[in-house]
């Protein structure tokens, strides 16, 4: 059960429904996790920052490369509601998480991802490396605010322990983190 509860548009604020209405304009729906985060507007702008993020990455990562990212954030931060958010986002691709072979730059994400969220001080210099060859610093910028934001999501969602939108169940099914 989470720790802090969902708003409640009908007693909320009107500083909090204008943040909740002007979410669902921009993105057609409310999760679980914006629900809790929209006790504060602010927090809640604060991780919709990852929208913005995303676009400024649009030109040198596709929808796929950055699912990928992301997933490999969510499991290795071991945080059910993103991990669920991006298997939806591959299988309603017509893709299945556990058998995707990942494209060399996907596969470069997918480990960054995982190294950055397993020990942001101990990321490989190969990584970084292959990083610099292959992207501009603007977008090296980018890549690691928007793996911070990813990060920052899946810790907001383990410490509260936001319910599961019952949306993503399906796409949750026989899903287990990997023994570590």
């Amino acid at each position: 059960m989470s720790h802090i509860t969902p708003i409640d548009y009908e007693t909320a604020s009107d500083a909090v429904r204008a943040e909740h209405d002007r979410e669902v304009q921009l993105r057609g729906r409310m999760t679980n996790m914006k629900r809790t985060l929209l006790h504060s507007p602010v927090a809640h702008r604060i991780y919709a920052e990852w929208f913005p993020l995303r676009e400024e990455l649009r030109p040198e990562l596709d929808d796929r490369a950055v699912w990928l990212l992301c997933h490999a954030i969510a499991i290795e931060c071991r945080s059910i509601i993103p991990v669920g958010f991006f298997r939806r986002a591959l299988i309603n691709a017509g893709l299945t998480p556990e058998t995707i072979v990942p494209t060399e730059d996907e596969a470069l994400l997918i480990e960054f991802g995982k190294a950055i969220a397993r020990d942001s001080n101990a990321i490989p210099e190969e990584i970084w490396a292959r990083l610099k060859a292959r992207y501009d610093e603007p977008t090296l910028a980018n890549l690691v605010a928007f793996a911070g934001i990813m990060i920052a999501t899946a810790i907001y969602n383990n410490a509260v322990k936001v319910d599961i939108d019952p949306e993503l169940g399906p796409y949750l099914e026989g899903f287990e983190f990997p023994a570590k």
